[in-house]
C-alpha cells in the first residue's frame, strides 16, 4: 500500500482528497499546516508521495518542498496550485516538485498524476533488460539508483531520473516534448507541456559544467531535445 502526505489547510478539500486516496488504497497522512507536515515527514518512515498546496499557515509549501529535497530526492511531490498562479506551477517544479495539479481538480485526475509518479518513483522495482548506463563521465546504475559524473553522486528526483535513463536509452536521438511527455509523465497526463523545459532546465543545472551552454543535453531546434554521446 502506497503512503501519501496531504498538505492543505482547507478542510473540505483535505477531507475530498482523503476520501478519494483511501477509496483507491492508499494510506493517508494528514497535515494542515507546514511545521506538522514536516513533523510526519521525519516520524513516518515510506511516504511515497506528497500532496502540497502553497499557501498553508506556518511555512508554505515551497518551503516544505525544499526542505524535502534537502534529504530526500526520490519522494514524490506534486503540487496542488490555483489555475491563475501561473508562477507557481513553475516555482513549483524549481524547488524540487514532480508535478502540479489545478484547482478545481476532479478525483480521476488526481489519482491518475498519482499513480503516473508512483512508477517513476518505483522504477527500481521494475525488471529492466540493460541495468547500467555509461556515456562520456556519466553512469546510470537502474539497480542502485545513482547517478554519477566522474564518479561523483548527483542527486537525482525521481522524474529527474526517468528523464536521464530515457535520455541515455535514445542517446543522439532527438526526442520531442511530447515523446517525453507520455514516456515520463504518461499518456493520460494533461497538465502543463511546459513542465518537461522546466525539468530539463533543472537537470541542466545538475549536470552541465556550463548550464547555459549545455555540452551534453543538447536544445535540437525544432525537434526537442537529445542528450549527446560519444563521437557525436
Amino acid at each position: 500500500m502506497s503512503k501519501v502526505l496531504i498538505l492543505e489547510d482547507e478542510e473540505s478539500i483535505r477531507s475530498f482528497i482523503v476520501i478519494n486516496l483511501k477509496r483507491n488504497g492508499f494510506e493517508v497522512l494528514e497535515a494542515a499546516e507546514g511545521h506538522e507536515a514536516l513533523h510526519i515527514l521525519q516520524t513516518e518512515p515510506g511516504i511515497d508521495i506528497a500532496l502540497l498546496d502553497v499557501m498553508v499557515p506556518g511555512i508554505d509549501g515551497f518551503e516544505v518542498c525544499r526542505r524535502i529535497r534537502e534529504t530526500n530526492e526520490r519522494m514524490g511531490i506534486i503540487f496542488l496550485t490555483a489555475k491563475v498562479q501561473e508562477q507557481d506551477k513553475v516555482y513549483a517544479l524549481s524547488v524540487g516538485a514532480d508535478d502540479h495539479v489545478s484547482k478545481p481538480f476532479s478525483p480521476t485526475e488526481l489519482i491518475a498524476r498519482i499513480h503516473s509518479l508512483l512508477r517513476r518513483v518505483n522504477v527500481h522495482r521494475e525488471t529492466a533488460a540493460k541495468v547500467t548506463f555509461d556515456s562520456g563521465p556519466f553512469k546510470l546504475d537502474l539497480i542502485s539508483k545513482q547517478f554519477k559524473k566522474n564518479a561523483q553522486a548527483i542527486e537525482l528526483t525521481p522524474t529527474e531520473f526517468s528523464l536521464i535513463q530515457f535520455f541515455l536509452e535514445k542517446e543522439n536521438t532527438p526526442l520531442s516534448r511530447d515523446v517525453l511527455l507520455d514516456h515520463v509523465w504518461g499518456k493520460e497526463y494533461m497538465g502543463d507541456p511546459k513542465i518537461v523545459d522546466v525539468n530539463i532546465r533543472r537537470l541542466r543545472q545538475k549536470i552541465e559544467d556550463n548550464p547555459s551552454e549545455p555540452e551534453y543535453l543538447q536544445t535540437v531546434w525544432g525537434h526537442g531535445y537529445k542528450w549527446k554521446g560519444q563521437g557525436q
